[in-house]
């Protein structure tokens, strides 16, 4: 069988499916790629067992039909370095030998059989089915995975937990130090339901919806879900068990509120850190009238620094610690130009929120103290 395809488009789909694998496999076949011909429409798959990725492309043109398998990184070398052309890939059904011929030479090597490549896991006809647009997904993903945790002895802490209602979704991601939740007002669903995706589907869901302008189908059955986007459907196994009740730790009625330009914080703490503990990487803020001022000291090293910034707040002078490099994550991860702290007293978490949030959205950002020495 042979197919003719444009080398960057089917070298951009391998390499967005070699984000799945892992570099050390239970079974040899799952560091290669399956490949399955059929008429003009050619569909990849990926997995490392947990997770499949499964991508599907219409070649330019096509004789003959069947599956095979074709190492990852033998594929993705061979292609990535020839020029956007189109390339004649011929594969042998008897041995498997496949030969890529290009505008100036070919390549030759050998692939398997893909009857070997083991059958993957869909979800039943009953599953609940949730619709989602890109856009939404994305930021939601975006804005949250940053805080999942990598907890072994709480492994419900280690994904995203999609939490959707009738008229919202909510995302949340908590790693027990910082906390995102991110709810979204775009997407409807005739019944609540929840679910928690681990970090690494996440990661390459994200991956993909940035390439994506429609809309996203999830498929959910117990502990498993399958979601397609245009050219992509990635299914993967859910975290099993109860996510805590986020909205138990967030704070209210926090008195103190401060408004600050995002950046000119960022800029800050990113100069005051040089000089922090680096086992701590502990930061002191300090806050008086429409001033807040950044500081950090290393004692065994005889170093410190301080930043005064402007901002708006006219409660009572407070200290509190944060960690430095997770307030930095935290700032990162909102787009608006300033943004509000509220706070209580300094040992108790502080919410972060944009200042302007993003239509159709509610995101939350929480962080909890470090204590102060003095």
């Amino acid at each position: 069988m042979n197919f003719k395809v444009s080398s960057t488009t089917i070298c951009n789909r391998l390499q967005t499916l070699n984000r799945v694998l892992n570099s050390k496999n239970s079974l040899s076949i799952l560091d290669s790629i399956l490949f399955e011909l059929q008429d003009n429409i050619l569909k990849m798959t990926a997995s490392d067992g947990d997770i499949t990725l499964v991508s599907s492309l219409e070649v330019n043109s096509a004789e003959g039909n069947g599956r095979f398998a074709l190492n990852a990184t033998q594929i993705i070398n061979g292609l990535k370095e020839i020029a956007d052309q189109p390339v004649k890939i011929t594969i042998n059904d008897d041995d498997f030998k496949v030969i890529i011929k290009y505008q100036n030479g070919k390549c030759e090597f050998t692939g398997q059989s893909g009857e070997d490549f083991p059958e993957m896991r869909g979800v039943s006809a009953d599953a609940q089915v949730v619709t989602i647009d890109n856009n939404s997904l994305f930021n939601g993903i975006n804005k949250a995975l940053f805080a999942t945790a990598d907890d072994e002895l709480r492994p419900v802490m280690n994904g995203i937990y999609f939490d959707i209602m009738p008229d919202s979704i909510t995302f949340v991601a908590s790693d027990g130090h910082k906390l995102v939740r991110n709810r979204n007002f775009t997407t409807h669903s005739e019944q609540s339901t929840s679910f928690i995706m681990p970090k690494k589907p996440a990661k390459t869901l994200k991956d993909i919806l940035v390439k994506n302008e429609s809309e996203a189908t999830i498929k959910l059955d117990t502990n498993f879900a399958e979601i397609s986007i245009e050219n992509y459907v990635l299914s993967c196994r859910l975290i099993e068990g109860r996510y805590p009740n986020y909205n138990s730790v967030i704070p209210k009625d926090n008195p103190f509120k401060v408004r600050i330009d995002r950046q000119s914080l960022i800029s800050a703490l990113r100069r005051v850190l040089v000089f922090a503990n680096q086992s701590t990487n502990l930061i002191k803020v300090r806050l008086s009238n429409n001033t807040l001022i950044v500081s950090s000291q290393d004692n065994e090293f005889a170093t410190n620094a301080e930043e005064s910034i402007t901002c708006e707040y006219e409660g009572n002078p407070m200290n509190i610690g944060f960690k430095g490099p997770f307030l930095v994550d935290i700032l990162n991860s909102i787009s608006s130009q300033e943004v509000i702290f509220e706070l209580a007293d300094p040992s108790r978490a502080g919410v972060i929120l944009p200042a302007q949030q993003e239509e159709n959205e509610d995101l939350l950002m929480l962080l909890m103290p470090m204590m102060l020495n003095d």
